[in-house]
This record gives C-alpha cells, structure tokens and sequence, in this order.
C-alpha cells in the first residue's frame, strides 16, 4: 500500500479570519459572523436524506431514511431567515434532492430572495439574486437540468466517483447507473448549469484507479472535476462490501498532484474566493479543471463560510459538530422572522473553530453525512 502523508488538523491562529471576533449574536442591520470573526454567507440546505445511491463510501445499505422532510414553505421561511442576516450563496443537498417533489417550484422561489447585502459589504436597499446551486447524485439529473435552469438554478454539482462504468456500479451499488450519470452530466452542461463541477471521493484501493482516467474525463466533458480526500461520515457496517474510514483509506491532495503531474503537468489556478475550498489547477496546456479538496491533510476551516440545514430543520455549525439546533421547533412554535433571526445569530457564535479529523479523542458526529447534507 503507498504511503500517505500524515494526516493533520493543526492551525495556526494566523489561518483563522482576521476580522474581529464576536461576542454577541448580530443585531438587525448587522451582517452574520461567527465568534471567529468569519462572515457565514454560504447556507447548504437538505432537503431530503432519501437517496436512490447506497454507495459504499456512504451508506451501508443496511440503514434508511432517518430523518423528516419539511414542507418546502417551511425550508423557504427558514432559508429567508438566513438571507435577511447576509447569506449570498443556498446550496440545495440531500440524501439526493432530485427524489424530492416540488424541487422545481422551490427553485423559482428561491430565485426571487435578494442578498441584505453588497458584494462591498454595503447593506443593500435592493440586493443581488441568490447564487443558487445543486449537489446530485445526477441520476433524474438528464430531465430535470433544463426546467431546474430555466426555474433559476446557477450551478449544478454531480458526485460521480468513477468513470468506469463496472467500478461505478461497484460503489453505487445500482447497476447501469453510470450512463444515466453521464446524461445528467450532460444534460447540465448543455442546459447552462455549468461550468458543471464533477466530485470523485477516493478510497485508496478502491477507485484510486480513476485519478487519472478523470483528468482526461475532465478534458473531454469539458467540466471541472474535483477529487475530495475521503472524511470519516460514513455510516459503520461490516458487510462485505462496505468502507469504514481509516486513516491509510485516504488519499491525499500530494498524492493526488504527483500522479496528476505525471499525466500532464498543472498549473495553479487562482481561488474564485477567500473561502474557496478547492485547490485549482489546469493543465500545461489550459485544457480541463481539477479541484482538490483536502479537509484531512489540508484542513481550510479557518476561512469556513459555511452553515448547514438538515432536512428536519436542524442548524449544524459544522460536519463534524456534536450536537443539532432545532430552528424548525421554534417555527413550529410560532417564532417570528425576528426570532428566527436571533436565534440564527446565536447559534452562529458557537460556531467550532475547526474540526479535529486524525487527532485523539476525535468522535465522529452522530449523523452520517447522508443525514447532514452534503
């Protein structure tokens, strides 16, 4: 087995935002940040933790559906809270979101929000449209590309962790499913959804195989294929088939590169923003994209701009946070926008500086991520 670079999570307190930290939740008129000094302009919503994919990285196929679905009224009121206090960019997820009836509609509604804010910081008297992006399994993707752009989605992003359709049906754990992929895939680029970003986890021994394979995927799809160092969210099983994470299953960013140089050598890529995840790189020739997401050898949490909302209206600060804040109890109770609001800003402030992947005492948090959203 290759050797992997050690696997950390140290950061200096250089790397965490520079911005003045907070004490107190942000009052009306303020914008949302954490008590890091981090800006949260970044909202991933699930919609759904059913998935039509039980793939092996993931879902053991032994467990199913644990959490509610929401009516989507009550997701838009929520997502409303968050925009009113500075989020710019709504990431809808799952489980896979395309199961969920009515995505369409959700999608026009979202597109007609405005951000509280500036792309200067300024407060807004009338704001920019949302960035509004999709995170999919690709399997519905085909029909559903041209009436989700046409509804105002700007950007679609397809896991698809194989370009080898045999190796691809070996994680799905769905037969044929690599050329209904390969249609969402296309179908996305062709409707406008794009540049439409292609996500390959990688397990060593697995489909570490494809690294190369999708650099050329990348070339000839013309769309941005990016491999994600594999995070310990899976859900423990001991069929045969299934991965449980460990620290050797990870194939690094280092790795990624040196392989990659092999095929062509890359070029580095400026990031599209302060709080871009993805290391960028193009070819010598400036044909395809690869994006490199590290969050176990590089750990990027100290510009994180992200909050998350699961599917049963639970806020989580983090993947790997401990605990669940219900914001839908208190819609349920009859909070006000006001209180939503509040609310928000309070949990925001407890916000984790980083998360603790490889050090001791490390727990794996109590939801998968097909129950967070990914």
């Amino acid at each position: 087995m290759a050797a992997t670079t050690p696997l950390i999570s140290i950061e200096s307190p250089a790397e965490l935002s520079t911005a003045p930290p907070r004490e107190v939740a942000p009052g009306f008129g303020e914008r949302l940040r954490d008590s890091h000094g981090r800006a949260i302009t970044d909202l991933r919503v699930s919609v759904t933790d059913r998935c039509n994919y039980k793939c092996v990285y993931c879902r053991t196929g032994e467990e199913g559906t644990h959490y509610a679905e929401l009516a989507i009224a009550d997701y838009l009121r929520m997502i409303r809270a968050f925009v009113a206090l500075g989020i710019e960019k709504v990431r809808l997820t799952g489980g896979e979101p395309l199961l969920r009836a009515g995505l369409v509609e959700m999608v026009e509604d979202l597109a007609q929000m405005r951000t509280a804010w500036l792309p200067n910081g300024s407060p807004a008297t009338e704001g920019l449209p949302l960035d509004i992006a999709l995170t999919t399994n690709g399997h519905l993707l085909e029909s559903l590309a041209a009436p989700l752009k046409a509804a105002g989605l700007s950007r679609v992003t397809v896991s698809m962790d194989a370009v080898d359709a045999a190796t691809f049906a070996r994680i799905t754990r769905v037969p044929r499913s690599f050329e209904r992929v390969l249609a969402g895939v296309r179908a996305a680029r062709d409707a406008g959804l794009g540049p439409v970003k292609v996500n390959c986890v990688l397990l060593r021994g697995f489909n570490d195989d494809q690294i190369e394979a999708f650099a050329e995927f990348s070339r000839r799809e013309r769309v941005i294929v990016r491999f994600i160092e594999w995070m310990p969210l899976e859900e423990p099983s001991t069929a045969p088939d299934a991965r449980n994470w460990k620290p050797e299953t990870v194939v690094t960013m280092d790795e990624i590169v040196a392989r990659l140089n092999a095929v062509r050598p890359l070029v580095d890529l400026a990031p599209n923003a302060t709080s871009e995840t993805a290391r960028r790189f193009t070819f010598d020739d400036g044909l395809g994209e690869i994006g490199i997401i590290a969050p176990v050898s590089r750990p990027f949490c100290g510009h994180c701009s992200r909050i998350r909302l699961t599917s049963d209206g639970k806020i989580r600060t983090c993947l790997f946070s401990q605990s669940d804040h219900d914001l839908y109890g208190l819609l349920r109770r009859g909070g006000t926008d006001r209180d939503l609001q509040t609310y928000i800003g309070q949990v925001v402030l407890g916000k984790e500086a980083r998360h603790h992947i490889g050090e001791p005492g490390f727990q794996k948090p109590a939801r998968n991520m097909v129950h967070i959203g990914g």
